[in-house]
């Protein structure tokens, strides 16, 4: 489930708000298609051609809910990306993989700022990272 779908690797301002809604009523919807790979999708550049920052983090065992605690999970989802709006180009939720990719603008610290706040509100997100190399 991507919120929000975008083929290009430039997405314009206020792309996700409009879609965000969308993602609530397609988790309902058992037909769902397979996206393409993430990286045909995820744009690099915002739409004044700055490159974008992005993370990922793990919602352990979110596939395995019952349907209104996945529709519970996206609206908390759906708050928090709200509140950073100006700061979030492109999200994408993967319930196979219980994963969720988040692009942002480069704004410094908003790649653990964001982060915070979706664990705030979803307490069993985890943020994936690579542990700093050993010398």
């Amino acid at each position: 489930m991507t919120l929000p779908k975008n083929t290009s690797k430039n997405v314009p301002d206020g792309a996700l708000s409009e879609t965000l809604g969308n993602a609530l009523r397609r988790v309902t919807h058992p037909g769902l298609m397979p996206a393409e790979p993430l990286w045909n999708r995820v744009p690099t550049r915002d739409s004044s051609g700055q490159r974008l920052s992005d993370f990922m983090m793990l919602i352990p065992k979110l596939r395995q809910r019952p349907t209104h605690q996945i529709e519970q999970v996206l609206r908390e989802l759906q708050q928090v990306l709200a509140f950073y709006e100006r700061s979030v180009v492109f999200v994408d939720l993967n319930l196979k993989l219980n994963l969720l990719w988040v692009s942002v603008k480069p704004v410094p610290g908003i790649c653990l700022e964001l982060p915070t706040a979706i664990q705030a509100r979803i307490p069993e997100a985890r943020l994936v990272a690579q542990p700093p190399e050993r010398r």
